[in-house]
């Protein structure tokens, strides 16, 4: 049974308006122990404003990352009779199998940084409409979606990355960011699992089809996933939103991932202020599309696989920037002179 504060898209909408604020004594005091430690000033470059950033989160001017957690969401479009694909919808399946064996990218990278790591897939057997003739959802579904992703954060998580599997799921990021920024459909399809040039101008085709069947997704966030998104799109945005509301940090993943982040924004300005950019990935878009949302990403390798891949990497970064600013010494504590 869900305790959600919410039961419509309208409460969800005024949930976001009210968002939890960083601690600002913890923010002070995390500034003021960065500025004693046995380095230059800005040495340590953007892992010290990652640290403040974090501690500021956590309320704590010297905190520990000890309870990171991954939660992969898996949905099928069905957008995908449209041909934007080069793999089927029943490798949503297959992979979500994958991930329940521990068999995938993502497992490991989990792993490899003392992540918690949970699947959630969301009626594989009932793909979303095929939004080139109308909304992929009804709010009841969109609501559904966001419930599934708020109930997935452990409240005991110090850290949240998520990730996704959805066959056709670039496309339903592409239609968001499409929606919410406007432009030409070329400026925001890309190739997703690897479709050719005859798929990239298929899939600019079907985002044009998309605008056109859904006006009321043009500018508003909610509609948007409902309208154009998919189910494991809207339970990420539903998962972003309680981590905020627990004041958990985010790190975003990639194109699909930022698109889910970036309703958010649109709903509500600064509703991202507790994430961070996990990567940029190889899929067209993505750079332009952090840009928009004023984030510089942490890493850029030409990573395209999704699942929380990109993101999950970069917990070692934020790791990293945790270990120096908490555990290094002061000048004082180390009978430096600091000049």
């Amino acid at each position: 049974m869900s305790d959600t504060p919410f039961t419509s898209a309208t409460e969800f909408r005024s949930l976001l308006q009210d968002l939890p604020q960083p601690d600002q004594t913890a923010l002070d005091g995390a500034a003021e122990r960065n500025g004693q430690l046995t380095k230059p000033p800005g040495a340590l470059g953007r892992l010290e404003d990652l640290a403040i950033w974090y501690a500021g989160w956590r309320g704590d001017a010297r905190p520990a990352l000890t309870a990171p957690q991954v939660v992969v969401f898996a949905g099928n479009h069905g957008v995908c009779a449209q041909g934007v694909s080069a793999f089927p919808a029943e490798v949503t399946v297959q992979m979500v199998a994958n991930f329940k064996a521990g068999g995938a990218a993502i497992n490991q990278l989990a792993h490899a940084f003392g992540a918690r790591m949970d699947v959630h897939a969301l009626d594989l057997d009932t793909p979303t409409a095929d939004f080139t003739a109308g909304p992929a959802m009804s709010e009841a579904e969109l609501v559904e979606a966001l419930t599934v992703g708020w109930d997935a954060v452990d409240p005991s998580a110090d850290l949240l990355v998520t990730g996704e599997m959805g066959i056709g799921n670039t496309t339903a990021a592409a239609a968001i960011t499409l929606a919410l920024f406007g432009g030409a459909a070329e400026d925001w399809v890309g190739r997703g699992t690897g479709v050719d040039d005859a798929g990239l101008a298929n899939k600019a085709r079907v985002l044009a089809a998309a605008m056109e069947a859904n006006p009321s997704a043009k500018g508003d966030g909610l509609e948007a996933l409902r309208c154009v998104g998919g189910r494991e799109v809207a339970a990420m945005a539903g998962a972003m939103a309680r981590a905020r509301v627990l004041r958990i940090p985010v790190i975003l993943d990639g194109f699909i991932c930022t698109a889910a982040a970036a309703a958010l924004d649109n709903v509500a300005s600064g509703a991202l202020d507790h994430a961070v950019a996990g990567h940029v990935s190889a899929e067209a878009a993505h750079g332009a599309l952090l840009d928009k949302l004023g984030k510089s990403p942490l890493l850029s390798l030409g990573m395209r696989l999704g699942e929380g891949s990109g993101a999950a990497l970069a917990i070692g970064v934020l790791k990293g920037a945790l270990a120096c600013h908490s555990g290094m010494s002061t000048f004082a504590e180390a009978g430096v002179s600091d000049g």
